[in-house]
């Protein structure tokens, strides 16, 4: 396949910004998207320009660190599927890609398709944890859980944090993401001792780094990777006005 990509070039947050198109030919159908960018640096870096820069690790759809706005659509418009396993076989020859970094405030651009996501960092150091005692690990199944709270448990513990969520949302909202850290928690036994401190901290976190207010437009849960459903917001709010009422 041959394409065109508009891609967006940044040099740093204070610098302006571009498009900036290239072409790239004889592409594979069985290359990952990033296997394609990966080819197009290569060309770059051979006629001496600087190469895109992208944040990737495991390319196994695990680590949540890829993620760029293609299309106008956050990992693409392939559902469920993160950017590193988006694969070439699902754009024709001769399409034109657009290809941006998440926008959002929080996320300022570090360079070209590289934003800094430590806003979700301070999120969970606010309270995204259990605090318990050291020692031997307990019996297996000696504190029995609903299977119904344990399978939303593990489909919210699912989220791997990479932001796209934020991205999709017109309003810059951080809720999904918030949500999914609060419930897979906050449904376990072992999450209940800090229940109303841990949603009142992230909340509030979630508020001070300057993402936005959760207006249920559901763009968020569309292209979550992971597939977090938006009724984790709905159990995220009730748990913060239980815990400001107390």
């Amino acid at each position: 396949m041959n394409l065109t990509l508009k891609i967006w070039r940044q040099n740093g947050a204070s610098d302006k910004g571009r498009m900036v198109t290239y072409r790239v030919e004889d592409v594979s159908p069985n290359m990952s998207f990033l296997e394609m960018l990966d080819v197009l640096n290569e060309r770059l870096i051979l006629e001496g320009e600087d190469p895109i820069a992208f944040d990737h690790d495991c390319r196994e759809g695990i680590c949540g660190m890829c993620g760029m706005v293609i299309n106008g659509v956050p990992h693409g418009e392939q559902k469920a599927t993160t950017t590193c396993q988006l694969h070439m076989r699902h754009f024709k020859d001769g399409d034109v890609i657009t290809i941006e970094p998440w926008r959002a405030a929080p996320f300022p651009v570090i360079k070209d398709l590289v934003v800094d996501r430590s806003a979700f960092d301070r999120i969970i150091q606010a309270g995204g944890f259990i605090s318990v005692p050291t020692g031997s690990a307990p019996d297996a199944h000696s504190i029995p859980v609903p299977k119904d709270d344990a399978d939303a448990a593990f489909d919210a513990a699912t989220c791997i944090g990479c932001g796209a969520c934020v991205a999709a949302c017109p309003n810059g909202s951080a809720s999904l993401f918030t949500a999914a850290k609060i419930t897979h928690l906050g449904l376990l036994p072992q999450g209940q001792p800090e229940r109303a401190s841990r949603v009142k901290a992230m909340v509030e976190q979630m508020d001070a780094e300057g993402f936005g207010g959760c207006t249920n437009t559901g763009e968020c849960a569309a292209v979550c990777p992971k597939g977090i459903p938006l009724d984790t917001i709905a159990r995220m709010n009730a748990d913060y006005l239980k815990a400001v009422s107390k």
